[in-house]
């Protein structure tokens, strides 16, 4: 086996990679939008410009990264990371709906 095939994210079953790139994108989701909500309430209350300018860099950067690595493994896995994505969002929502932060 070369170093080739040990890297290679195709050589790695799909019942491992599809749970671990969901659990992954929920993850992604969980930071970019708890990153979201800090940036939001700086630019509300007005404080520190650039502490909101870092984190909306960094939050793109890191979704950026996340599904880099989830394109790696292939376009289904990609489509779960973004699903997992999309029910971190939905987990948010409900939270901040219910009046929890």
């Amino acid at each position: 086996m070369d170093e080739r095939t040990m890297i290679d994210l195709h050589t790695v079953p799909l019942f491992l990679i599809l749970p671990v790139c969901f659990a992954g994108g929920i993850v992604l989701g969980v930071v970019h939008f708890r990153a979201l909500r800090a940036t939001a309430d700086l630019l509300v209350r007005g404080e520190r410009p650039f502490l909101g300018l870092a984190l909306t860099l960094g939050r793109f950067i890191f979704l950026g990264v996340g599904l880099y690595v989830a394109v790696l493994a292939g376009g289904l896995a990609l489509i779960v990371a973004l699903a997992g994505i999309l029910c971190a969002k939905a987990w948010m929502l409900r939270r901040v709906q219910a009046g929890n932060t």
